[in-house]
This record gives C-alpha cells, structure tokens and sequence, in this order.
C-alpha cells in the first residue's frame, strides 16, 4: 500500500472529514464530482490548486475504505 500523504483528517477542518492536503476539499466532494461523470481534467480546471495526484488518492483512499481495510493516517 503505498502512503496516502495528501489525504489529511483533522477536526478543525470539515468537521474531521477526510479532505485533500489540509484544504476544505473534502474527500466526499471529489468522489461525488467522478461519480457524476466529471472528468479529472474538468476537476482540475474548476479546481487548479488541485493536482492530478490528489485525485489518485482521493480513489485509493476510497477504495480502502471499500475494501473494508483499516489504515491509519499520518
């Protein structure tokens, strides 16, 4: 499993959700914008402080929590 260093927990950040290197972009927002069918390119676009990695991550750490795996974040 390699290191999910951009995906970030803090408290006092959306109320603990995980979210994208510290910034109030939520883990949960990204994925529900790929779900709606959003391409990572239109992401980028709306979002340039994002990066193509933190999109690649946002999908990894999802799909740990799919797989029902327990990790825990630096």
């Amino acid at each position: 499993m390699e290191k999910l260093d951009r995906i970030t927990i803090n408290p006092e950040v959306c109320l603990g959700q995980p979210t994208v290197r510290g910034m109030r972009i939520t883990v949960s927002f990204v994925l529900k914008m790929l779900a709606n069918g959003h391409s990572n390119q239109e992401i980028l676009e709306w979002y340039p402080f994002l990066e193509e990695e933190d999109i690649r991550q946002v999908l990894q750490y999802a799909a740990w929590l799919a797989s029902d795996q327990v990790m825990k974040i630096a």
